[in-house]
């Protein structure tokens, strides 16, 4: 059923007790190229995992797309924004919006938030963040300067829902005294708990016209949010209008104010990648060293198949066949390690952490609170074929060595 080089090449992994270091040096080969494949494959797909997450979560804060006219003077009405994008399938809902730089005062206690004006009903068609359904956003009746506060926001303000607090904006007043910034006070009707830090630090929301008289202006809004069907196709339907629209129109996608973080998840990847196939490079270089004592220790039965009539590319064949299982074995055994281990991390995570009694992983900076996974078949099958092949091209110089054995110096002093 085999050929000859290679049921000698299976033989030869197969050491007798007088080789048993042969065979121990064989099993560290396999076990290095193993561990390897598997620390690739957990590493990558634990960093797949965070970019997906932390993608989705971005989702549920950031919205997909926004435009608006460039010059916030400008005194168009907002609804001449819609035939721009609503005659794209991919766009599902469009939302007006009021945003500006706040201070949320209460008791003695200060925080900065991005002040945000809404119209209920459209922004809970854009809004994908949980909590935040129509009927709570109904709570933000027109004229009655009612606010939404975010879960954590609210308790560094040390406030809860029927509380009132006092918003301070930078369009101030001109007075005798000189400029002083505009007062108001809102009524807190509901507190919005979040696993996302983001949201739940900086979440503040008023209604829109509350936040047009707040801010001064009038029917102007600060920009148009956009939900897709597809967040992903958002950076490039935005490549694609941005060459349609005029000049005094702006328009960004949810990558906008992200893309340095991204980027930089990116290029870790790679780096790990070029890392972590470093460890698959030394075991290869071990499995090199492995077959070249093979070669030194058989090389009287090398000679005595090259006396029968074996040919050299025959003899090359036989140390190939013997590396390039070593490389298989270690590569399969990694893979289904590697898969089953990237399975099941965050529930081996969230044991070791309850075994040190600590969290490992911190909401605040990375919005999740949890070790996620994300295996890719491309990613699999790309490190399983480069581990084939450093396993591969490890076989050729000691294969190559034992080709050129002479069979009379060998036999020499046999």
């Amino acid at each position: 059923m085999f050929s000859l080089e290679t049921r000698i090449g299976l033989r030869y992994l197969h050491a007798k007790k007088r080789n048993g270091f042969m065979s121990f040096i064989s099993v560290i080969s396999v076990l290095g190229i193993m561990l390897g494949v598997m620390a690739l494959i957990v590493v990558l797909s634990v960093m797949n995992g965070f970019q997906r997450d932390v993608r989705a979560k971005l989702f549920e804060i950031a919205p997909h797309l926004e435009i608006g006219y460039t010059d916030p003077e400008d005194e168009r009405p907002w609804q001449n924004l819609l035939p721009l994008v609503g005659n794209n399938p991919h766009v599902i809902a469009t939302a007006p919006y009021v945003s500006n730089q706040a201070l949320i005062t209460n008791a003695g206690d200060v925080r900065g938030a991005y002040l945000q004006g809404v119209e209920p009903l459209s922004f809970s068609k854009v809004a994908d963040t949980p909590g935040l359904t129509l009927e709570t956003l109904q709570k933000l009746n027109t004229g009655e300067f009612n606010i939404i506060l975010g879960a954590d926001l609210a308790e560094a303000l040390s406030i809860n829902t029927g509380d009132r607090l006092t918003v301070l904006t930078p369009h101030g007043n001109v007075t005798p005294a000189g400029m002083v910034p505009r007062i108001k006070q809102f009524n807190v009707v509901e507190v919005v708990p979040s696993d996302i830090y983001e949201i739940s630090s900086t979440l503040a929301l008023i209604h829109m016209n509350d936040a047009q008289k707040l801010f001064r202006m009038g029917e102007q809004v600060t920009g148009v949010r956009i939900k897709l069907d597809n967040p992903e196709d958002a950076p490039e339907l935005a490549y694609t209008l941005s060459s349609k629209l005029q000049r005094d129109v702006w328009i960004r996608d949810w990558s906008y104010q992200n893309r340095s973080y991204f980027e930089a998840v990116a290029m870790e990847k790679k780096m790990m990648f070029i890392i972590m196939a470093l460890i698959s490079l030394v075991a290869s270089f071990n499995l090199v060293s492995s077959l070249v004592m093979t070669v030194n220790e058989k090389r009287s039965d090398i000679a005595i198949l090259r006396t029968l009539g074996l040919a050299p590319s025959s003899i090359m064949k036989i140390f190939m066949v013997q590396g390039a299982i070593a490389g298989f074995l270690g590569t399969l055994f990694g893979v289904i390690l590697g898969v089953v281990i990237a399975k099941n991390i965050t529930v081996i995570v969230t044991w070791i952490e309850q075994l040190v009694g600590r969290g490992l992983v911190d909401s605040q900076i990375y919005f999740l609170n949890y070790i996620p996974s994300d295996i890719q078949v491309n990613d699999v099958a790309i490190i399983a074929f480069i581990s084939l092949l450093l396993a591969f091209v490890a076989t050729l110089y000691p294969a190559w060595s034992a080709a050129k054995t002479e069979p009379a110096e060998a036999l020499r002093y046999e």
